[in-house]
């Protein structure tokens, strides 16, 4: 990104995922999820939200939902898997995005609650618009899976503070029962 050009940061929190007797980092996506994770692709599609990175929490509900959603986007885009998405607190996916590189302009984090709505309370300043109090307003009383968070900000990802980015977009794609 170059000085005075808008960055946009996209968070999708992982699919609804399966309880089996597994550790944590290893639950897998459930019934639900492996039908919403192609819906937020679709989403993402559709929205004009095609991201230039992914970078994507190392746990399976997490990859399995990016996997999904991928599948969506009729584009391909580049991937990284980073532990240090799972169980993050808002300053460390912070920590995360201020490494992606300047040319990338919208950056896609796909990782879980509570950080990812923590991190987009934190972002979002004071809406300017009704339609974007109505976005943060349904993103404050919850952030559930598959939900769709989108922010925008002026300057470099190192720049990006709590209260510097605008929430322009709160969705969560949901797909058909069949």
């Amino acid at each position: 990104m170059t000085a005075g050009s808008a960055g946009r940061l996209l968070l999708l929190r992982h699919a609804k995922s399966a309880w089996p007797d597994v550790a944590d980092h290893e639950r897998p996506l459930g019934p639900r999820g492996l039908r919403d994770a192609p819906a937020a692709g679709r989403w993402l599609r559709d929205a004009d939200c095609l991201p230039a990175l992914v970078i994507c929490s190392t746990a399976r509900r997490a990859r399995e939902t990016w996997a999904l959603a991928a599948g969506q986007l009729g584009a391909e885009v580049p991937v990284r898997f980073d532990e240090r998405v799972y169980a993050a607190e808002p300053e460390d996916l912070l920590e995360v995005v201020a490494e992606v590189p300047e040319q990338v302009r919208t950056l896609l984090l796909v990782g879980h609650n509570p950080g990812l709505e923590d991190l987009a309370v934190s972002l979002a300043r004071k809406a300017v618009a009704a339609a974007e109090a109505e976005a943060l307003e349904r993103l404050s009383r919850k952030f559930p899976t598959s939900a769709i968070a989108v922010l925008t900000f002026p300057g470099s990802w190192q720049e990006l503070t709590p209260g510097s980015a605008r929430l322009t977009d709160f969705a969560v794609p949901r797909g058909a029962a069949h």
